[in-house]
């Protein structure tokens, strides 16, 4: 078996902590690893060795670091230049697979769902292995617990030696239908996991969705590897329809079956999902963070630095982070997403990024800024380098914190310890480099014209960043 992870979500339902440039499955939600780090911890050792992760250009450091930290190394991050759903990145995977001589079955899985129960959850793979060897494209279907309106359903058709044909997929259903679909033991949730063997999804792909199979597969035929990433042709792909698994393959295929999975699954689309999802106090509260709380009950409250006090409310959810705060009623809490598409709209930094910005080489910290300047703390990771650069429209003075910092500019170059400072003219080229075993720290302060990020005339870098 081979692993395919999805790791391209941008999370909009859990923002102000999910955002585009730093999404739900890199977050610490419900252990003290990121989602994404769960996912790969909770499948069998079989699975674990170099997964294929489908992920974007933004986010691919952020994938290998995740993994490292795991003690797990992986050359199959596969970058798509722009994200087009479910159906084209599993191609890229199952491609890929096939380009290197083999035929695995895939076992493809979102980076951001919750398995609680690890047992039941292997057992249903390797009895969907079974069921793929036969050339069958196996889904699971979460056994239902309450009439849920937020996920998609399966209608189980004829009964299996393991699992059910297919009989349909439906889309979210409103309350009523959701209650008749639970009543009648006939419908399972929609989990979006799959079981297949890499050419029996390109065979039906081929048949049912002809314009994403010979995309993928050209693009595929021009990816090249650079470090740990399979960049994929960008002018090809782009011209790859969107589209999700689900309407390019499952619904269509006569070959699809279901397998009923019962063990504490969750997709975790919502805050309201993860406070069902968390542990309670004696208030039915769930707290993280310095929180103080006073003729509160049931409300999910998550704090990030600073303290957080409520008082005589209930049913609400209410999340602070460095840039931003989220009130909502737990009953609202779906339409978060229309919170981001203003926020979109309106061409506000704060539905991409958080303050605190992570770059390949450590990370940064926008601490304030007003006319003419801005002041950053920078952490610059032992061994990193950031980019040989340089800046049309700000200078900056840098002040070392801790650490040691190796910097050029022009044709000089110090080293600069704790207490120590230098200053970069408009127009210098200039580095930073962390040579020390320590992580670095410093502060920076911006002065001139323009400050923006898109400012910065990279001449040399490390990391592949254009």
């Amino acid at each position: 078996m081979q692993l395919v992870i999805i790791a391209g979500g941008s999370g909009s339902r859990l923002w102000p902590l999910s955002r585009t440039n730093y999404p739900k499955q890199f977050i610490n939600l419900m252990s003290h690893n990121s989602m994404l780090q769960d996912t790969m911890l909770r499948v069998p050792n079989d699975l674990s060795h170099s997964p294929y992760i489908i992920c974007g250009e933004s986010t691919r450091f952020l994938v290998a670091e995740e993994l490292q930290k795991i003690n797990t190394v992986s050359p199959n991050i596969i970058l798509e230049p722009l994200s087009k759903n479910t159906a084209p990145a599993i191609a890229l995977a199952a491609f890929d697979a096939i380009k290197k001589g083999d035929d695995p079955v895939l076992v493809v899985l979102a980076s951001d769902h919750v398995v609680k129960d690890k047992k039941a959850f292997h057992k249903a793979l390797y009895s969907a292995k079974k069921v793929a060897e036969n050339n069958k494209l196996v889904t699971f279907g979460v056994v239902p617990t309450h009439p849920e309106t937020g996920y998609g359903y399966i209608k189980k058709g004829k009964p299996l030696s393991i699992g059910y044909n297919v009989s349909e997929f439906v889309e979210k259903p409103s309350k009523e239908v959701a209650n008749d679909y639970l009543s009648s033991g006939n419908y399972l949730w929609n989990s979006g996991m799959f079981v297949f063997k890499a050419s029996v999804y390109l065979d039906e792909l081929k048949k049912l969705s002809p314009k994403i199979f010979s995309i993928c597969e050209q693009a595929i035929k021009k990816s090249s590897q650079d470090l740990d990433f399979i960049r994929v042709e960008k002018e090809i792909f782009e011209k790859c329809p969107e589209d999700s698994i689900d309407f390019a393959v499952m619904e269509k295929t006569t070959d699809s079956v279901v397998i009923a999975l019962d063990a504490g699954w969750s997709d975790v689309g919502s805050w309201s999902s993860l406070y069902e999802l968390s542990n309670k106090d004696e208030s039915s509260n769930v707290v993280f963070g310095d929180v103080i709380t006073h003729e509160t009950s049931n409300t999910y409250i998550r704090g990030a630095d600073r303290l957080i006090a409520t008082l005589g409310v209930k049913d609400l959810v209410i999340v602070d982070t460095k840039d931003a705060l989220m009130v909502s009623h737990k009953d609202s809490a779906q339409d978060v997403k229309k919170i981001v598409n203003e926020l979109k709209s309106k061409d506000r930094s704060e539905y991409s990024l958080h303050r605190e910005v992570v770059r390949p080489w450590g990370k940064y910290d926008s601490i304030d800024s007003g006319e003419r300047y801005q002041v950053k703390r920078i952490t610059v990771n032992p061994g990193a380098k950031l980019s040989v650069q340089m800046h049309h429209h700000r200078a900056e003075h840098w002040i070392v914190v801790s650490g040691t910092a190796k910097v050029s500019i022009g044709d000089k170059e110090i080293m600069l310890c704790e207490n120590q400072s230098t200053y970069i003219p408009i127009g210098e080229i200039h580095a930073l480099e962390n040579p020390g075993k320590i992580p670095l720290e410093l502060i920076e302060v911006q002065s001139g014209s323009y400050l923006g990020e898109d400012d910065i005339v990279r001449l040399q870098d490390r990391y592949g960043r254009a």
